[in-house]
């Protein structure tokens, strides 16, 4: 199936028109917009999106959702608590819109940059209007905690970095939009951004060149103890602050890796030997240094990483090498790249490519399974064959069924998983509880460890009851387990959920995408019968038998079965 378009709904209380347009033509063409019919703000939000699978982006003035902050504005008395009950309804009232949308997207309140207030004692607590909308805001932010579809942006950040172009009280009055082109040329990138977020269209990888990006100088000419890095000279502070950045960035899930034309072993011994390196062997999932083309080197990265080049970022220092890769490698990411190493750090993190709607204790755990899967290929080069080595791994998988402790891992992993996965459908966490809690439904979640550390959650089933037949609405698993028979395990877990509820057949069609090829190759090899294209079935007289190297614990709460 292939992914839904993005629909974008707006409700504000000012002509949000202009940002709609901007999107719709400029930052994402061709994406889907409607604008909320006129009037207030509360009434927007109580008749809803038009249909579930709209996104929706929710801008207000804080003076039009709270009466005590546009008394406050008029230097009258502060009420506090007034202003916070304000925001509580106000969130209350996102919370019920949410629950029927796909996503939303708050932008959280500004003041004009010309409004002084109290000038000094703006910030002073029941004084000045600037404390009490920061209040506000974080007020707000706490009461949508519990809403996991909904996001705030940073609209303060658009402010400021539009400077003087970012307010217009000429367009407040003529337009009734207070926004200046810039703030709206931001506002729309972040927001497209964020949709790629939670649509699974995030970043995962960024593949970096050595000699002056990460470090300055050419490691083969000058050795690593020549290279400008760190210390006390402000080029070489430069080259370490970038590490500083992609180290921060690894904390967020997403992977390193390099490609640069460049002696190995000289490159190596840089990054292993380098008092000022911050980057480490370990930090990087993959490596291809030497004087091969570059083009084919990334290609060869995303194969070993098992990554698609959509979900990739490459960096480089030269126009002509970012040229080569851009056009024969596509759906990578090749953005300009600054000639000042002062600037590194501000083009990364300018990024907004890497956004993405939760993060999980897998994205945290990310650069210990780097080092781990390098460990099982080391052992897999030792092996006499493919089977003794995974006879070898001892791999265990632990199920559980869907949990509020899992959900925000469930959710990225629908929203990211693309080569083992039947149905590539996108369901938001609140969409996949709420389908996992109908009676007729079971989704089942599957972690995975081998004797060399934790994969953790990696795996999903979900099956969907209608008398006799048991159909596998989901059957996806993270590219990172592939091919190590996890999935025949699931399949076995699959059919005996439905051997316990009394099913007859198993059913499972795989809805064929440009990127879950080895979903389909899965099944084909399966042994379950492929009653017409593409859907396959199994009779459930007789269990779906398990790799005899695969311990499973199911610990998912269903009526035993005597399946083993």
């Amino acid at each position: 199936m292939a992914t839904a378009p993005d629909r974008l709904y707006f409700v504000a209380d000012f002509n949000i028109e202009p940002l709609a347009r901007e999107l719709a033509n400029t930052t994402r063409p061709g994406l889907e917009t409607a604008i909320a019919p006129p009037g207030p703000v509360m009434a927007a939000l109580a008749a809803g999106p038009p249909a579930a699978d709209w996104s929706a982006v929710v801008w207000t003035r804080p003076e039009a959702i709270s009466e005590a902050f546009a008394r406050a504005r008029a230097f009258e008395r502060i009420d506090h608590d007034q202003a916070i009950d304000d925001v509580k309804a106000y969130a209350a009232a996102i919370g019920r819109f949410a629950a029927r949308a796909r996503s939303v997207f708050v932008p959280a309140w500004v003041q004009p940059p010309f409004a002084r207030g109290w000038g000094m004692l703006d910030h002073r607590p029941g004084i000045g209007a600037t404390d009490l909308l920061a209040r506000m805001n974080v007020a707000l932010a706490d009461a949508l905690v519990g809403a996991p579809s909904v996001f705030v942006l940073d609209a303060g950040r658009w402010l400021a970095s539009a400077g003087v172009r970012g307010w217009s009280q000429k367009l407040w009055h003529a337009a009734k939009c207070p926004f200046g082109p810039a703030v709206i040329e931001l506002a729309a990138a972040d927001i497209a951004a964020a949709l790629d977020g939670v649509g699974g269209r995030a970043r995962r990888l960024v593949i970096l060149d050595l000699d002056d990006v990460l470090w300055g100088g050419l490691v083969g000419e000058v050795g690593w103890s020549g290279l400008t890095l760190g210390g006390h000279d402000h080029v070489g502070e430069a080259f370490a602050d970038f590490q500083r950045a992609l180290k921060a960035l690894t904390a967020r899930g997403v992977q390193l890796a390099i490609v640069s034309k460049n002696d190995e072993a000289a490159a190596l011994e840089a990054i292993d030997r380098h008092p000022e390196m911050l980057l480490r062997r370990g930090d990087f999932a993959a490596w291809r240094i030497n004087w091969d083309d570059k083009a084919q080197n990334v290609a060869n990265v995303l194969a070993e990483v098992n990554l698609g080049a959509e979900s990739a970022v490459f960096i480089d220092d030269s126009e002509a090498e970012r040229a080569r890769v851009r056009d024969a490698v596509p759906g990578i990411l090749v953005p300009d790249w600054p000639s000042d190493p002062a600037r590194f750090r501000e083009a990364l993190e300018s990024l907004r490519c890497f956004d993405a709607p939760v993060q999980t204790a897998e994205d945290r755990a990310r650069a210990g399974m780097i080092a781990d899967e390098r460990s099982r290929r080391t052992a897999l080069a030792a092996a006499d064959n493919l089977d003794d080595w995974l006879r070898s791994l001892e791999i265990a998988i632990t199920v559980e069924a869907l949990a509020p402790a899992n959900l925000d891992r469930a959710a990225q992993l629908f929203n990211k998983t693309n080569q083992m996965n039947a149905s590539t459908r996108r369901l938001s966490a609140g969409e996949l509880a709420a389908w996992a809690a109908a009676p007729a439904h079971c989704l089942l979640t599957f972690r995975v460890r081998d004797r060399f550390g934790d994969y953790g959650l990696t795996g999903i089933v979900g099956l969907e009851l209608a008398g006799s037949r048991a159909r596998l609405s989901d059957f996806l698993l993270s590219c990172r387990v592939m091919g190590r028979h996890v999935e025949d395990a699931m399949l076995h877990v699959a059919a005996a959920h439905a051997r316990a509820r009394q099913v007859s057949t198993l059913v499972v069609e795989v809805v064929p995408t440009a990127r879950n090829k080895p979903c389909l190759d899965f099944f084909l090899g399966s042994g379950l019968r492929e009653t017409r294209h593409h859907v396959f079935e199994w009779d459930l007289s007789q269990p779906y038998a398990r790799p005899d190297f695969v311990a499973v614990a199911d610990h998912a709460r269903v009526a035993a079965s005597s399946d083993p």
